[in-house]
C-alpha cells in the first residue's frame, strides 16, 4: 500500500502534470462518441439505484422507526412519493430506450448498507445529489432536443428530491448558487461502491469508476480547510507519466478544479 500527502480540499479526484495531463486528452479524443442510447442507459442505471435504494429502505423502515428517529409522518410519507418517482424515472426511461429498438439495462444487485435510519436518509442524500450532478453533466454530449428536454425534466425533480432530504437533515437545501456537473466516470466512481453485480445481459456502458482512495486511519479526528491528510492508494502507486512531475489532486467544483499538492 501506498500513502501520498494531499491537503484536504483534494479529495474528490487526481491528476498529474502537463505530460500525464496532454496523455488522457489523447486517450479521451481517441475514445468512440458516446450516443443518447449510451446516456440514457447511464442515466437508467442511476435510477435503477436510487429505485432500489429506496424501496430497500421502506422495506426495511416501518413510519415508526422513521418517527422514532426523529423524522415526522410526514416526511415518511413524502419518502414514498420520492421513491414513486424513481420508479416512474425507470420505466420512463426503460420505454425511451426500448422505442429506440436500443436494449435497456436492468436493475444490478445492490448493497447500501442500510443500518439506521438516520444512515439512510444521509445516503438518501448523497444520492439525491449526485443524480443532480450527472443529468448536468450529462446534459451536453445529449443529441436528441425530445431526449434532452426528457432528462431536463427528470434533473428538476431530482433537485427538487435533493432540497427536501438536504432540509430534513437541517442543511441548507440550496447550498450553492450552482449545482457541480460530473462526468460519467465521476458519477460511476460515486455510485460504484453501492453496486455488488449486474446481469451479464447488460449493454456495457462507456464508463470507469477510477481507484479508490482510503482515508487513513492516522489522519487527525478534526479535518479542516488547509489540513494535511494521508489517503491511502491500496494495490496501486500513484506516479507521473514522466516519473518525476509533480502529482496533484483536484477538487473539482462549478467554476473549474482546483489543484493541491
Amino acid at each position: 500500500m501506498k500513502s501520498t500527502i494531499f491537503s484536504v480540499a483534494a479529495f474528490a479526484a487526481l491528476a498529474a502534470a502537463a505530460p500525464a495531463m496532454n496523455n488522457l486528452l489523447a486517450i479521451r479524443q481517441a475514445a468512440p462518441a458516446i450516443t443518447d442510447a449510451d446516456i440514457l442507459n447511464y442515466a437508467l442505471t442511476l435510477e435503477h439505484l436510487e429505485d432500489n435504494f429506496y424501496r430497500q429502505v421502506l422495506d426495511k423502515f416501518s413510519e415508526s422507526d422513521f418517527v422514532d428517529a426523529g423524522f415526522d409522518a410526514a416526511f415518511y410519507a413524502n419518502l414514498k412519493v420520492i421513491s414513486k418517482d424513481e420508479s416512474v424515472h425507470v420505466s420512463f426511461l426503460t420505454a425511451a430506450l426500448e422505442a429506440d429498438d436500443a436494449p435497456a439495462v436492468e436493475a444490478c444487485t445492490y448493497d447500501f448498507g442500510l443500518t439506521s435510519v438516520n444512515m439512510s436518509i444521509a445516503t438518501a442524500s448523497i444520492l439525491e445529489g449526485v443524480g443532480v450532478s450527472a443529468y448536468l453533466g450529462a446534459a451536453a454530449d445529449i443529441m436528441s432536443k425530445n431526449y434532452l428536454t426528457a432528462a431536463g425534466s427528470i434533473l428538476t425533480v431530482e433537485s427538487r428530491h435533493s432540497a427536501y432530504i438536504r432540509d430534513a437533515l437541517a442543511q441548507s437545501p440550496f447550498p450553492s448558487p450552482f449545482d457541480v456537473p460530473l462526468t460519467l466516470n465521476q458519477v460511476y466512481t460515486l455510485a460504484a461502491p453501492f453496486i455488488t453485480s449486474c446481469p451479464e445481459s447488460n449493454p456495457p456502458l462507456p464508463v470507469k469508476a477510477f481507484p479508490t482512495l482510503t482515508a487513513s486511519p492516522e489522519n487527525p479526528e478534526t479535518i479542516n480547510s488547509g489540513t494535511e491528510i494521508t489517503l491511502l492508494t491500496d494495490g496501486y502507486t500513484v506516479e507521473p507519466a514522466d516519473g518525476q512531475s509533480q502529482i496533484y489532486a483536484a477538487f473539482i467544483t462549478v467554476t473549474g478544479p482546483v489543484f493541491a499538492e
